[in-house]
């Protein structure tokens, strides 16, 4: 009887979601500055710059971009070196340590390469002044020994551009802020401007296909209501960051609980899921007005105290909730605490304290 050949198995393997959550980020991300939505300014000066810099056939000033996060300091730094047709190196403030771990960048780099920092005012100080002379004359002095026995020994750089990306421009010395050529401040965004932003993403953004043999992410497009869209944009906070997350959420409630449409009732159904409120405001925003207005009599109540009253760390609560809720006039901060503010009663459907102190609905 004749042997029956193997019989080979293919085992398919569930991609990988990281791999997915990378391909849809990079798919929604713009690639040229005609494409960018909002911060119409930013956008005139940069394309100034880049054309000037073509012109000259040169490489670009060192660039500084400061704003909130998520309102596009990386895809604009990319977009940069996209426009240019140069190499894009991506770095952190956190993750240079030592002046060797910049060293070690900047002698990786190429004529025109593009390198970006994103959070460079926590540069260590001693990388700091190694980025003065590098982005000041292109070279750096690497010191090797210690002791009366170190030696510095010169090392020339290819021309090159820093862009720098900072939340907190206020923390960045004078003397590494004066060596960027141009500097760029990024505005929250308009409704209509995420609205724009959710729309072309939602062309993009769909359901995940994998293919078996490659592995690579192909992204369907989604309908979207224009209604949807502007339900959406207008509970993102002013930011394409938080849009985009909203957006994939919608999506996902579209084809569990609908035909994958992306309708005005399924945006709402979502959002409301999600528990984001017409506002804007999630969980962590109304249970800091919730505690601020009912535990507090609205204020004032200091730091401390208030992230201990709703469990979660001071620096959240600061950096996460307060930016959204003081920029919004729901909280006012003074010297003695944060206090809410009539708009945060009424969001809440109270009213103002009694003279007793006490609260009614």
């Amino acid at each position: 009887m004749a042997e029956q050949p193997d019989i080979e198995t293919m085992r398919i393997v569930a991609p990988d979601a990281g791999e997915l959550e990378r391909a849809a980020e990079a798919a929604l991300r713009p690639k040229k500055l005609s494409e960018f939505v909002g911060q119409r300014v930013v956008r005139g000066q940069l394309q100034l710059v880049l054309d000037a810099a073509r012109m000259r056939a040169s490489t670009p000033d060192h660039v500084l971009l400061a704003g909130p996060p998520g309102l596009g300091k990386t895809t604009l730094a990319m977009i940069i070196a996209a426009e240019m047709g140069t190499s894009l190196r991506l770095t952190s403030g956190p993750a240079i340590q030592h002046a060797g771990d910049l060293a070690a960048i900047l002698s990786g780099l190429q004529e025109g390469d593009i390198l970006f920092i994103d959070e460079i005012h926590r540069l260590a100080r001693t990388a700091e002044e190694m980025l003065y002379l590098a982005m000041e004359d292109f070279r750096v002095d690497v010191v090797v020994g210690k002791g009366p026995g170190a030696t510095s020994i010169p090392l020339t750089l290819p021309p090159f551009t820093v862009v720098g990306a900072t939340t907190r421009s206020g923390l960045l010395p004078a003397p590494l802020r004066d060596r960027f050529g141009f500097t760029a401040h990024l505005e929250f965004y308009e409704t209509e401007e995420l609205q724009s932003v959710v729309t072309r993403s939602a062309t993009l953004l769909g359901s995940p296909t994998i293919s078996v043999v490659t592995r690579s992410a192909t992204l369907l497009g989604s309908p979207i209501d224009a209604r949807a869209a502007h339900e959406i944009a207008s509970r993102s906070r002013g930011t394409p960051r938080i849009a985009n997350r909203l957006l994939r959420r919608v999506v996902d409630y579209a084809q569990v609980h609908g035909d994958g449409t992306l309708t005005l009732d399924a945006a709402r159904g979502a959002l409301e899921l999600f528990e984001v409120d017409p506002s804007g405001l999630d969980r962590l925003d109304r249970a800091v007005l919730e505690a601020v207005c009912r535990r507090f009599a609205g204020g004032p109540v200091g730091l401390t105290t208030l992230s201990v009253t709703i469990g979660e760390e001071a620096e959240t609560v600061e950096t996460v909730a307060e930016p959204y809720l003081v920029r919004e006039g729901f909280l006012v901060r003074t010297n003695r605490g944060r206090m809410a503010t009539p708009k945060a009663w009424g969001h809440l459907g109270l009213n103002p304290p009694m003279p007793d102190g006490s609260l009614f609905d």
